[in-house]
């Protein structure tokens, strides 16, 4: 079976709406994108420091979609498994942990991991994370792993030509306005932004869709303008949830 390249960027549900009934749907989704009886599910929790409550909480969750052969990979205070890129290499899914993207991004560099990640997007495994674990995969983002009023972090791992914004719609920080003026400015090229509880879906490094596992949320392309300024078309998600 030929596997495409895909990659799950997503937007976490940070404050669930009352009556919300699919906590962790978007490992669901990926693990459906994986096209496999029995998909081997990895958990990367390096933007949490390894944190043992969010990887136990991450099993949890996981573990009510059915069938599938969990793990995690820990860097902290070194690899919990023998061969690295074997590992990996050997999953059907990489599901990413949000937290410091600056963080996961110099921890994932020391440990060489950079090279391991394309490789196994290349080979058909399906990437996939929330918050950190989506601006990593583009070229660029904002984030608040420096501080709530948000900065722009230019050297994500690149393996998509656009840059990212997450938590669009985040009432408590300028997410929103931090990224379109980083985009309009020129520190950050042309990309996607999603409001929570929505996911980028791309199949090489092509968009295909917004998928989401709330109602009435929307992704946003937005692109500079010729003004200093930028422009943005709405993105509307299709709704899948188990």
């Amino acid at each position: 079976m030929i596997r495409h390249p895909q990659i799950l960027a997503c937007s976490g549900v940070l404050f669930p709406p009352a009556g919300h009934r699919h906590p962790g749907a978007q490992i669901w989704q990926a693990m459906r994108l994986a096209d496999v009886r029995r998909p081997r599910v990895c958990l990367i929790a390096t933007a949490t420091g390894d944190s043992r409550e969010h990887i136990e909480g991450w099993y949890e969750r996981a573990a009510a979609f059915g069938d599938a052969e969990l793990s995690h990979l820990t860097l902290f205070t070194q690899p919990n498994v023998p061969d690295v890129r074997a590992h990996l290499l050997a999953q059907d899914v990489i599901f990413v942990a949000g937290g410091s993207v600056v963080n996961l991004l110099a921890v994932w560099r020391a440990h060489r991991l950079e090279p391991i990640l394309r490789e196994c997007w290349e080979s058909g495994v399906v990437l996939a994370g929330q918050s950190a674990g989506s601006l990593c995969w583009h070229l660029g983002g904002v984030t608040d792993s420096f501080g709530d009023r948000l900065d722009v972090v230019a050297d994500g791992l690149g393996f998509l030509p656009f840059s990212n914004g997450v938590h669009d719609d985040l009432g408590d920080q300028p997410r929103r306005t931090s990224f379109r003026r980083a985009v309009g400015a020129g520190e950050l090229p042309a990309g996607y932004a999603t409001e929570d509880g929505v996911a980028l879906h791309y199949v090489g490094t092509r968009f295909h869709e917004a998928l989401a596992v709330l109602p009435d949320r929307n992704a946003w392309f937005v692109e500079p303008d010729q003004d200093g300024k930028h422009r943005e078309t709405m993105v509307p998600a299709r709704l899948w949830v188990p």
